[in-house]
């Protein structure tokens, strides 16, 4: 029973960090309609550089996340205003081509500079006793800026004029510049922001488990699987599907073999899309 108890404990605290990297997959299709297959790849820069921070600056992972925010913040902007906006109004399989291009280029970059060796960062924090459970601090800590993230996500979205601007362009950009609003410099606004939410969740990860630049390859079709749970265009319905998909991943182990866990997760994508496909908080 314990041992149940601790991996529900331990895949829940996972499952927020996983929310957070689907947060920002969700906000870019909300708005723009853009499916972003380098999503996985800027989680694996997140990484690197929480890691580069932490060995080569001496930096606190945790105070650097605030560094690889602002850093995943200019990179979507960068990539952007380089590549999506071209094709913003162009057919699906154009924004896919182009952001699985990004994808390509960020690996291949990537492991020239880095190599494919596995790096983890060596940074301790104390695990705590909480009645029969032994609660890893690094995953509380991850849990907690997580949540702290959605808060802050909503409070821009919901009490400011640029995420008020955001909301308007999701519903209907037509009309939005007709009120005034720029669409270039939200969506710009918006892919910059989904990026940073999956660097900060790279940063994260990166905290407690080993990493290489190919990391984020299994990371994203969680990202997938977690968006259709909880709604496309959801940031909420995203946080709420990673904990799902966390919560599975503890539990699922303890009844069959862990490699049976992607066959798992896959199935209830398929049976997510042929039940109710727009997820469980997602708008009809």
């Amino acid at each position: 029973m314990d041992q149940l108890l601790a991996s529900l404990v331990d895949g829940l605290l996972l499952g927020f960090v996983y929310g957070m990297a689907a947060m920002g997959l969700s906000l870019i299709w909300g708005v723009m309609r853009v499916i972003n297959l380098s999503h996985g790849a800027i989680m694996a820069l997140g990484m690197f550089a929480s890691y580069l921070l932490f060995t080569v600056l001496g930096l606190n992972p945790y105070l650097g996340l605030i560094v690889v925010a602002g850093l995943g913040l200019l990179f979507g902007f960068l990539v952007y205003g380089v590549a999506v906006h071209r094709v913003i109004n162009a057919p699906p399989l154009s924004s896919l081509l182009v952001t699985f291009a990004v994808n390509m280029i960020i690996i291949g970059v990537g492991t020239a500079v880095f190599t494919t060796s596995p790096r983890n960062i060596d940074f301790e924090v104390a695990s705590f006793r909480l009645g029969p459970l032994i609660v890893q601090g690094s995953r509380l800590i991850a849990a907690l800026v997580t949540i702290a993230t959605t808060m802050a996500l909503y409070l821009f979205l919901y009490r400011t004029y640029p995420g008020k601007s955001i909301r308007a362009v999701a519903n209907n950009r037509a009309s939005a510049e007709l009120m005034g609003i720029s669409s270039a410099r939200v969506l710009a606004l918006s892919f910059g922001i989904g990026t940073m939410l999956a660097a900060l969740a790279g940063g994260l990860i990166s905290t407690f488990f080993p990493f290489t630049i190919l990391s984020g390859d299994s990371y994203q079709p969680r990202s997938f699987v977690i968006c259709v749970l909880g709604g496309l265009g959801d940031p909420l319905g995203a946080l709420i599907g990673g904990l799902i998909l966390g919560t599975m991943e503890g539990l699922i182990p303890i009844l069959i073999p862990v490699s049976w866990v992607p066959v798992v997760e896959f199935v209830l994508f398929v049976l997510m899309l042929l039940i109710r496909p727009r997820g469980l908080l997602g708008a009809r």
